[in-house]
């Protein structure tokens, strides 16, 4: 069910994208506002704090809350999750796979704490290389927790995007990730098989990914080129 201080949020959003609430104005009370939708005061503020974090409202306490100019949107901003299918379709690329595998093993005592299970317990491992326009740009380490994902990989060709997979076939939907950036050793040999170029550069992302309950569903090392995905993020002070 879709929360009711989210329909408030994409209302208020709708009202600003068109100019109703332009830059500047000042927003009535919280009790009116509250009052105006027919919803509690934290329903209401919960909805205020969402497109406050999205920059698009400044609560200034004491004083009111208003609508500021939004910025320009990030291209592969870092605080947003997306696939990699997401992020080569902004880049304007077309994706493929060059090699994919899926195989059965045991969990490892450097997996064990990302994904809160055991050593030894069983996992899927899913290796793929994508391309963008028939060019190898990527290359990813997915360890899955068997207890979770089963037999699906072996019962359902998978491709494309991994987060679509989980969601139409599992109904598991990935919401956040913990995310470790890293520059790997040129010995690697994920990082050999995207070196095309003489100077291609990799960056590398150690991430596990939790779905809406905070509980971890997969553990990813994703290798990207730099010179084709070139990620941002917003710093606050």
């Amino acid at each position: 069910m879709y929360p009711r201080y989210m329909k408030i949020k994409d209302e208020l959003d709708k009202q600003i994208e068109q100019g109703e609430l332009h830059v500047g104005y000042k927003f009535p009370s919280e009790p009116e506002m509250a009052n105006k939708f027919g919803v509690s005061r934290e329903t209401f503020r919960a909805a205020i704090k969402k497109l406050e974090e999205e920059g698009k409202l400044r609560v200034q306490h004491g004083v009111g809350t208003f609508v500021i100019r939004q910025l320009e949107q990030i291209p592969s901003n870092l605080a947003r999750l997306q696939s990699t299918s997401e992020m080569l379709k902004i880049a304007g690329h077309q994706e493929g796979d060059l090699q994919q595998s899926v195989h059965n093993a045991a969990c490892t005592e450097e997996w064990a704490p990302f994904l809160n299970i055991q050593e030894g317990d069983p996992v899927v491992i899913l290796e793929r290389v994508r391309t963008a326009n028939e060019e190898p740009v990527m290359s990813s380490f997915y360890i899955l927790p068997r207890s979770i994902v089963g037999n699906k990989f072996e019962e359902t060709a998978f491709g494309g995007s991994l987060f679509k997979f989980l969601e139409q076939e599992l109904n598991i939907f990935v919401k956040r990730s913990h995310t470790e950036l890293m520059v790997p050793l040129q010995t690697d040999p994920r990082v050999q098989s995207l070196m095309l170029h003489p100077n291609t550069t990799v960056l590398l992302m150690k991430q596990t990914h939790y779905d809406e309950n905070n509980f971890p569903i997969f553990y990813a090392n994703d290798y990207f080129r730099n010179d084709v995905f070139h990620f941002w993020m917003e710093r606050f002070r």
